[in-house]
């Protein structure tokens, strides 16, 4: 990977600090972006994204750290305009910026909701405008000499998780801006994917400690910074508008939604006629309760 210019956005712990650090370990020139938060979002500290590029750096790779907030487009647009300013280029972002506010919906303070969808998705959204933009204009002037790429960062809670209807909303929205992006700026060379990763993180730490699916050691982060490091490659060539899953020893493809049962009235459906006909013949062969899927 020499001569890729990345960005790792939440480049500044767990998962992307993995990611970070895998990539520059592959010869990537890695910007490590981060406003140095805590898990919920609380508070900005510039040292965050610095010790990481200043580890990367005395491990003889390549790194800077930029302090923003990537939910905030002007930053957003900084960060790609001061990347390419300083290495000349813009190859890959991944984005792995995100925070926590649990709470159950009905009592879920209002403020929480907004601090989550804001960081998750529009956080996620931004980067991706800025990114996609130089890139539209770049392959205009001339075409690129390599496929660039965008990894936005969703998760396992995008099916549903209890307590976290913030957090599932905002990264079931990932999914669904991955698929529309990626179709548009697939003529113009620029792959987008989504990855579910896996892995121990402050996030993990959040569930008390009883009810924590997986120790550090079962489910290291650094297990998926191959995964994002594959995706940033010229061997993904024409990956795109993916989901993607890595943890552990496993990585795989997600499925898209899908019909999973379909039925046909001509003359068009009433309420009488589904009482009578959805869940015993439309639905016959599909589970309607699905709540226990969610937890």
């Amino acid at each position: 990977m020499d001569g890729t210019v990345c960005v790792v956005a939440g480049g500044g712990n767990g998962l992307g600090e993995a990611a970070a650090r895998g990539l520059a370990d592959r010869g990537a020139t890695v910007v490590v972006a981060d406003r140095g938060t805590s898990v919920a979002g609380e508070g900005s500290d510039p040292s965050v994204p610095e010790r990481v590029a200043s580890d990367i750096r005395e491990a003889g790779g390549e790194a800077t750290a930029h302090h923003c907030d990537v939910s905030d487009f002007d930053d957003a647009d900084g960060l790609v305009e001061e990347t390419v300013a300083e290495h000349g280029r813009l190859d890959f972002v991944a984005n792995f910026a995100g925070i926590l506010r649990d709470g159950m919906s009905y009592k879920l303070d209002p403020e929480d909701w907004e601090a989550v969808v804001e960081t998750n998705l529009t956080g996620q959204f931004a980067p991706l405008r800025a990114a996609c933009a130089h890139w539209r204009d770049a392959s205009e002037d001339g075409g690129f000499d390599r496929q660039r790429s965008y990894l936005a960062v969703s998760a396992g809670a995008a099916r549903g998780n209890l307590g976290q209807a913030n957090y599932a909303a905002a990264k079931a929205g990932v999914l669904g801006m991955v698929r529309s992006v990626s179709t548009e700026m697939y003529r113009s060379d620029v792959r987008v994917n989504a990855l579910v990763p896996n892995g121990y993180t402050r996030m993990t730490e959040t569930v008390p400690e009883e009810h924590r699916p997986y120790t550090r050691e079962e489910m290291p982060p650094e297990k998926v910074a191959p995964m994002v490091a594959y995706l940033a490659s010229e061997a993904a060539e024409d990956v795109t508008g993916c989901t993607l899953y890595a943890g552990g020893d496993r990585v795989g493809v997600l499925s898209d939604p899908s019909m999973a049962a379909v039925g046909v009235e001509p003359d068009g459906w009433s309420l009488e006629s589904l009482t009578e006909h959805f869940a015993e013949d439309v639905a016959a062969d599909v589970e309607l309760t699905r709540t226990e899927t969610h937890f």
